[in-house]
């Protein structure tokens, strides 16, 4: 009898054992947050639906961690927790995780690293060293925030504005697109555009607040009939003042025409695809480490909403057609239009198709 309680005993402890190392749990496809959580309606939760989707197909076990604060050193924390619990693949969305995954892609020569929106760097401004146990993906955003602003002209608003988060590269090129959009449509139609340059500013945050709320009701009020918020968290408070002023707000990043009535359309980025496209290659043996892409038009990396696979129609235009925004998104596509990603190329773009000067300043556009 105490032969079979010893037993039991001792069998007792190797599953407490193996419970406290997560041998029961144990992950495979991890990805870190930055700013917020996966239920941000942008860049986190775009990412992170993407891999729930894959990885459910697939049955993958995967999870993902939330830094406790926004640092280097938390980061790497996450990221070495993640490998703790066997995760083979690590996904980080935004520039944030760049130092990070510098270091955590040598600290971790055997897991396979996916950073968005930026590369590894063994410091800011550094430049990039991509392991061969990392892929790192940029999206043209100003192609996209180009193709918002110009299927808002097309329907008829000339009165912008334009939030961003922060002054970072890819904020930047959105707005930067968006105006050359707008303009380049306006030219087309013939009409004169209201976008002064104290529309156009950067919040310093990407988290909703009262004050952006505020601020944005104020543009609103002041005749500004669409803002296009580039800005994560902080657009639901640009929803919130364009529905309170019956008017119009352009989404960033995902598709959150779900998230109110208000959302004209959305400057998107195929967050959810890219993923799953490496995440392919990776089980097939054919991870592209190394490798920095570049996804645009021509890749189908960016665009705004034609439809959902849920009952609710994210095509909010009357005016503007899926057949014109078929015919100004294969243009893209083929280089027939160039759309400019920085303020210099946007004011050789205004010379050269002869567009109406702009006068939003040098400073407003690039931090």
């Amino acid at each position: 009898m105490k032969k079979v309680l010893v037993a039991v005993l001792a069998l007792s402890l190797v599953f407490i054992l193996a419970a406290c190392n997560g041998e029961e749990d144990e992950v495979e496809i991890a990805m870190i947050t930055d700013y917020g959580d996966i239920d941000d309606e942008s860049f986190n939760q775009g990412t992170w639906e993407g891999i729930e989707e894959y990885a459910e197909e697939h049955g993958i076990e995967h999870r993902y961690y939330r830094p406790s604060e926004v640092s280097d050193a938390e980061y790497i924390n996450s990221i070495d927790m993640a490998v703790a619990d066997g995760a083979d693949v690590v996904v980080t969305p935004g520039f944030l995780f760049e130092i990070a995954i510098y270091e955590s892609q040598y600290n971790h020569p055997d897991v396979k690293f996916i950073i968005l929106d930026g590369e590894p760097r063994p410091e800011e401004e550094a430049e990039a060293d991509v392991a061969d146990n990392t892929v790192a993906i940029y999206y043209d955003e100003h192609e996209s925030g180009f193709l918002a602003g110009y299927g808002a002209v097309k329907e008829g608003l000339t009165n912008h504005g334009y939030m961003g988060g922060m002054a970072v590269p890819a904020v930047v090129r959105f707005g930067v697109g968006y105006i050359a959009g707008a303009y380049y449509a306006a030219a087309e139609e013939d009409v004169s555009l209201t976008f002064p340059d104290d529309r156009y500013t950067y919040l310093d945050s990407f988290d909703p607040s009262d004050e952006f709320e505020s601020r944005a009701a104020g543009w609103y009020e002041d005749g500004t009939e669409v803002i296009f918020a580039a800005a994560g968290g902080a657009g639901t408070s640009v929803m919130s003042a364009a529905g309170d002023e019956e008017a119009w707000m352009i989404g960033v990043d995902v598709d959150q025409s779900a998230e109110s009535d208000t959302v004209l359309t959305s400057a998107m980025k195929d967050l959810a695809g890219s993923v799953q496209r490496v995440l392919d290659q990776y089980y097939d043996d054919e991870f592209p480490g190394g490798e920095t892409q570049f996804l645009s038009a021509t890749e189908g990396g960016v665009g705004l909403p034609v439809e959902r696979e849920d009952d609710l129609d994210p095509w909010r235009f009357e005016t503007f057609t899926v057949e014109e925004y078929e015919a100004i998104f294969d243009d893209l596509a083929d280089g027939t239009v160039d759309v400019p990603a920085t303020y210099e190329e946007l004011e050789t773009f205004i010379d050269e198709n002869d567009l109406d000067p702009i006068d939003i300043e040098e400073e407003t556009v690039e931090p």
